[in-house]
């Protein structure tokens, strides 16, 4: 699980938890989302790392099957 800090100048405004995740495409990465507040407004957030190269080459998951 990684952290997430939300900053406005310096000043930690929230913090998000993004847990690890397959995504449906096959890559992995962290994805997470939250509500944080900024002075008087509210706001929601997502967060998406999506690990470069760790999406499965055509053919490599049949491969893993057999």
């Amino acid at each position: 699980m990684l952290s997430v800090e939300i900053k406005e100048n310096d000043k930690v405004v929230g913090i998000l938890q993004a847990a690890e995740k397959l995504f449906k495409t096959g890559s992995r990465g962290f994805f997470g989302m939250g509500k944080i507040q900024i002075g008087e407004k509210r706001y929601q957030v997502q967060v998406q790392l999506v690990e470069i190269g760790s999406k499965p080459k055509v053919g490599e998951d049949a491969l893993k099957d057999e």
